[in-house]
C-alpha cells in the first residue's frame, strides 16, 4: 500500500496536524484512523471547542454530572476541555515517542480573556500544565505584546508553547526572540532544553480574505486598465507572500549564532506552523494553503475538510524555499496601491483575539444553559 500524502509530507520534512478536536472524533475511532494515515498532532482553540460543545449533544450528560457536583461554569469548561486534550494526547503518545518529541503534540489555548495579561497568562499556563499532566501538551499563548514575556517565562519553566495569532513578520521575529529567551532561561536553571518544543503559528488565509477585498475596492477606483489588471493579478497572493517572508526570516534566525549556542545544548528549532489554512474563497484550490506552503521543517495544521481534500488529491512538492525575493515584490506592489500587509496583520491580530474571546464567552453560556436543565423540577 502506497504512503498517504501526509506521510509523504512527513518524509519531505513537513508535519501535518489536525486543527480540530471533539469528543466524537476521539470516541468514533476517526482520530486513530488519521494517526495511522500519518497525522502527527492536533490543535484546538476556543472557537473549535465552542463548536464541538454547542453543535452536538456529546457533552450534555457530562456537563450535567459536573454541575450536580457543584462545579462552576468555568470549572465545567475546564474539566471538559482537559478531558478531551488528555485523551487525544494519550492517542498521540506513540507519535511523540517515535519522533523523539518532535511531533505528537496536542495544543490547548490558555483562557483568551488573558491575552493582554502577562502574569495571569503565566499562572494559568502553569496550572494547566500541571492539571493536564501530559508531556505532549502544548499550551497556546497569543503573540501579543503582553504574550511575549509570558511565552519566554513558560518556556523557561520547561513548558511546551504554541505561539498563536501570528500574522506579521514583526510578530514572528518577536516570537522567535521570545523562544530564544525562554530557552536561555531554562538553561540558566540547568533545565533540559532538549525536552521542550515550541511552534510559531502563522495564520494564513485571513490575510488573503482582507487583502483581496482591498484589491477589489482599489480596482473599482482605478481608471487605468493596466493598473486594474495588475491589481487583479495580485489576488490570492498576499497571504503566501507574507508567509514566505516569515519562513525566510525563520531560516535566518535559526541559522544564526544565538541559536547555534542553544543547539549545542540540545535545543530544538522552533518550527513555523501554518494555521488558518482552510480555503475560504471557493474560486481558489481547496488545498491552496497546503500546496503553496510545503516547506521543510515546518508544520501545517489543517481543518477536517482541507485534510480530507489533501489526502484525496494533494501532491507533495516544495512550495517555499529560503529565497523570498518574489514574495517581497508582491508585498511592495500591493503597498503601491495602498494595501499594506503590516496594517492588515495588525488589525487581524486584534480581531483574532476578540473572536476567540467571543467564542469563549459563547461556550461558557452554552455550558451554563445545558447545566441549568438539571435544575428543572
Amino acid at each position: 500500500m502506497s504512503n498517504s500524502t501526509i506521510e509523504q509530507l512527513a518524509e519531505f520534512g513537513q508535519s501535518v496536524w489536525l486543527d480540530n478536536i471533539s469528543r466524537s472524533i476521539i470516541e468514533s475511532g476517526r482520530l486513530q484512523e488519521l494517526i495511522e494515515l500519518g497525522l502527527r498532532g492536533m490543535t484546538s482553540n476556543p472557537t473549535i471547542f465552542e463548536k464541538a460543545i454547542s453543535a452536538s449533544s456529546d457533552y450534555n450528560e457530562k456537563i450535567k454530572q459536573l454541575h450536580k457536583t457543584g462545579k462552576s461554569t468555568f470549572e465545567i469548561y475546564d474539566d471538559l476541555t482537559i478531558r478531551d486534550i488528555q485523551d487525544a494526547a494519550d492517542m498521540f503518545k506513540p507519535v511523540y515517542e517515535k519522533t523523539n518529541g518532535q511531533d505528537g503534540y496536542v495544543s490547548l489555548e490558555i483562557n483568551p480573556e488573558l491575552a493582554y495579561k502577562t502574569e495571569e497568562t503565566i499562572e494559568e499556563g502553569k496550572r494547566l500544565h500541571e492539571k493536564v499532566d501530559r508531556p505532549n501538551l502544548m499550551l497556546k499563548v497569543p503573540a501579543t505584546d503582553e504574550g511575549f514575556d509570558a511565552i519566554a517565562a513558560l518556556l523557561g519553566e520547561g513548558i511546551n508553547v504554541n505561539i498563536t495569532l501570528i500574522f506579521s513578520l514583526d510578530q514572528y521575529v518577536r516570537t522567535a526572540q521570545a523562544y530564544l529567551r525562554g530557552m536561555n532561561k531554562l538553561l540558566d536553571k540547568q533545565g533540559d532544553v532538549s525536552r521542550v518544543s515550541s511552534v510559531a503559528s502563522v495564520f494564513v488565509s485571513r490575510v488573503d480574505t482582507t487583502a483581496d477585498k482591498m484589491i477589489d475596492d482599489a480596482t473599482e477606483q482605478e481608471t487605468a486598465e493596466p493598473a486594474k489588471s495588475e491589481l487583479q493579478s495580485l489576488k490570492g497572493r498576499a497571504a503566501v507572500a507574507n508567509s514566505a517572508l516569515i519562513y525566510s526570516k525563520h531560516i535566518e534566525i535559526f541559522s544564526g549564532k544565538e541559536f547555534e549556542l542553544l543547539k549545542e545544548k540540545g535545543a530544538r528549532v522552533q518550527r513555523v506552523l501554518w494555521g488558518s489554512t482552510g480555503t475560504k474563497n471557493p474560486s481558489y484550490s481547496d488545498v491552496k494553503y497546503v500546496a503553496e506552503l510545503i516547506a521543510r521543517n515546518t508544520v501545517n495544521t489543517l481543518p477536517d475538510q482541507t485534510l480530507e481534500a489533501f489526502l484525496d488529491h494533494g501532491v507533495v512538492k516544495e512550495g517555499l524555499t529560503a529565497s523570498a525575493g518574489e514574495s517581497q515584490e508582491v508585498v511592495d506592489r500591493l503597498k503601491k496601491y495602498g494595501i499594506d500587509i503590516d496594517s492588515i496583520c495588525a488589525k487581524l491580530l486584534i480581531d483574532g483575539a476578540a473572536s476567540f474571546t467571543k467564542s469563549f464567552e459563547s461556550l461558557l453560556l452554552t455550558i451554563e444553559k445545558t447545566a441549568e436543565e438539571t435544575r428543572v423540577p
